[in-house]
Order: structure tokens, then C-alpha cells, then sequence
């Protein structure tokens, strides 16, 4: 599979407890987990998050990352967020650039997220931990555009780069061309087919794209992952159904 590691976030069956996600994933074929702070492994409690570590592992798995939901810009304390993930076997934290999109965000509000942002590049830098920023509407990673200027701004790229997944209801040919702008920024991709907006559909319904993305993604040439999010109705059958077909496009180049 080259480079490329197929896995899994844990919020893709966020209803499900910890080791019913561990064995589905394992089930479906998958390498890793990506866990989610929200519900299954949350900030605070670092005996939960050694357990599920340490559980993961057993079961033949990878931690991708910890998928946090802190948010830059608002001077919160990183340090339950770092300590967790450090707790996890994380060696990446996915985090948030902000709460508005970059249009209704002042220069103000735009700098404490650099702020905010170099800091906790930092202090996880010296747990051997690495920061990726979601891309995604209503925050500063909402463009490809300001997504690179705020990667430049930050100025760590040894340490802090960016998610990708295709943008809502843009055509292939322009999330490819973000895809493509991002990429060498690029820590991992969230995989799901999403037409138009919020509809679910089967990860095979947007073959060309996704080929097209995991051609660009191997002609990189360096590790990244490619992790399933979302699936239709949180189903368990269509997350094995979907991570079928990811695996088969991985294992096809």
C-alpha cells in the first residue's frame, strides 16, 4: 500500500463503545485509529486514554492521532489535550483554526489563532508530537487559500500542517485542485463521499475523485493517512463496505 495507511476515525461510530470500534476496524481490514476527544477518548482522563492505547495495540492496530476538539484562537490550556495524547501513543493532535470562517474573521481574532497555534506547536513539539489543523467550513481553514496563508503564518512546518477532505458541493476537478494547492502541507486526508453538501453516499459513489486523490497523495512521497469519516448512517455493515473498497484502491497502485 505504499506510503498511504488506511484507518479509521473513531467518530464514524461515535454511538459505538471503544472496543466495538477497535474490532470493527480491525474487522473491516483497516491499520489505524484516529481517536475522537469527543466521546471516546477525552481530554482529562489519561488512565481511559492508556487503556484504549494500549487496547488499540493489542488488537493489531495503530493510533493515527488524537482528534481533538480544541479550538485556536480562544487562549484555552492545551495541556490536557497534549497530556492525552501523549497518554494515547498519539503522535499527532488534530485541532481546530478557530470558530469563524476566514471571511467574518478579523486580524485580531486571525493572530491569536497563530498565536495560539505556534504555542501548542511547541510544547507538543517537545513531546515528540506533531499538530494538524481540520479543514473545514466556519474556521480559518475554510479556503485553500487561507489555509496556506495561515500555515505561513504560523511558520512551523516541521510540526504543524493541515487535514484535507473534499469540500462540500465543490466539483472533483476544484477539490482536486485544492487538494493539489495543500498538499505539500498536507498530514492526512479524511476519506468519505459526501454529494451534494451533507447527503451520504457509499465511498464508491466518488470513484474518480478519490483516485485521483490517493494518485496525488502516493506522488508525495511520504507516509500519510487515509482515514474513513463518516459512513452512511453510522452503519457497521458500510463502514466494512467502504473500507473495503479504500484498501483496494490503496493496494491498486
Amino acid at each position: 500500500m505504499s506510503d498511504l495507511r488506511p484507518g479509521l476515525c473513531s467518530v464514524t461510530l461515535r454511538a459505538q463503545p471503544v472496543d466495538a470500534v477497535i474490532a470493527q476496524a480491525a474487522a473491516a481490514g483497516l491499520a489505524a485509529i484516529e481517536w475522537g476527544g469527543d466521546v471516546h477518548v477525552p481530554p482529562h482522563d489519561l488512565p481511559l486514554a492508556r487503556s484504549v492505547a494500549a487496547r488499540t495495540l493489542d488488537a493489531g492496530l495503530a493510533v493515527a492521532a488524537y482528534g481533538s476538539y480544541l479550538r485556536l484562537g480562544h487562549s484555552s490550556d492545551p495541556t490536557p489535550v497534549i497530556d492525552t495524547a501523549v497518554a494515547l501513543g498519539a503522535p499527532r493532535i488534530r485541532v481546530w483554526a478557530g470558530s469563524l470562517g476566514s471571511a467574518d474573521t478579523d486580524a485580531d481574532t486571525r493572530a491569536e489563532v497563530v498565536r495560539d497555534a505556534r504555542v501548542l506547536a511547541d510544547r507538543a513539539a517537545a513531546h515528540g508530537v506533531t499538530i494538524g489543523l481540520e479543514f473545514h467550513g466556519d474556521t480559518l481553514t475554510d479556503t485553500v487559500d487561507s489555509t496556506l496563508e495561515l500555515l505561513a503564518e504560523i511558520d512551523r512546518p516541521a510540526t504543524l500542517g493541515t487535514y484535507w477532505q473534499p469540500p462540500r458541493s465543490v466539483s472533483d476537478a476544484q477539490a482536486l485542485d485544492g487538494l493539489r494547492a495543500v498538499l505539500g502541507h498536507t498530514v492526512a486526508i479524511h476519506a468519505f463521499s459526501w454529494w451534494p453538501a451533507d447527503v451520504r453516499h457509499p465511498l464508491a459513489r466518488r470513484v474518480e475523485l478519490w483516485t485521483a486523490v490517493i494518485t496525488l497523495a502516493r506522488a508525495a512521497g511520504r507516509p500519510l493517512d487515509v482515514l474513513l469519516e463518516f459512513v452512511i448512517d453510522d452503519r457497521i455493515d458500510q463502514l466494512a463496505t467502504d473500507a473495503d473498497v479504500l484498501i483496494g484502491w490503496l493496494e491498486s497502485g
